[in-house]
């Protein structure tokens, strides 16, 4: 354990100590289904839909256990889709209490201006509803479209595009890349991969679950 030959009885904690046998990590069986989806455009964040749209879970291999996504990611975006059947994590990652990050890369028509990033990290009221501050960097930018990278506390419905549809801006494509620790990476568009121990355990403690 953690390079050290282990001895009889010696604890593991998930996500922190490396168990490895004959040289090969090992990981511990998990008592619920995680699984993580990198969404292309035009699916449903969704576990069915009456008009016969397709949806995330449409995408899963065959045989695969029951889960659902966690959150919304609208039909219009991409990125980043958590699906678990874990009900207490998926509802704390939900819920605005635990201030969960969520980290977009997102791609505005025009160039922001100083006020625009302020207002937003400050908190803005669109249409009587308040929004809590978000975090905005500009990543690149010329005279036609911006790129930036936004941090969320919040999972409010369509949160960045209302954002930026009240500053004068319209969203041309919006990507999640990050949910706390656990990173969308190199996971090719449309394709789904099981969460390794220590992913989940950081999600668990983003969320105060132990």
């Amino acid at each position: 354990m953690n390079g050290i030959p282990a001895v009889a009885g010696q604890q593991v904690t998930p996500g922190v100590d490396t168990v490895t046998v004959d040289g090969r990590p090992v990981e511990p069986a998990l008592k619920w289904t995680y699984l993580m989806m990198n969404k292309p455009v035009g699916v449903l964040t969704s576990v069915g839909d009456d008009r016969g749209r397709e949806t995330v879970t449409d995408r899963l291999p065959g045989g695969a256990p029951r889960v659902f996504p966690v959150g919304r990611l609208d039909l219009d975006s991409r990125g980043l889709v958590l699906l678990t059947d874990d009900g207490e994590l998926a509802g704390r990652l939900m819920h605005p209490r635990y201030h969960v990050e969520k980290e977009y890369r997102v791609v505005i028509a025009g160039r922001p201006g100083e006020d625009d990033l302020r207002r937003l990290s400050e908190g803005m009221v669109v249409r009587g509803e308040r929004f809590a501050p978000a975090e905005a960097q500009v990543l690149d930018s010329s005279t036609s479209e911006t790129r930036l990278s936004m941090v969320l506390r919040e999972g409010r419905k369509r949160e960045v595009r209302r954002l930026w549809q009240a500053l004068g801006h319209r969203v041309l494509d919006l990507q999640r890349v990050r949910i706390d620790g656990l990173e969308l990476g190199d996971l090719d568009e449309g394709a789904v991969r099981p969460l390794l121990a220590d992913e989940v355990a950081r999600l668990k403690a983003a969320s105060n679950l132990t």
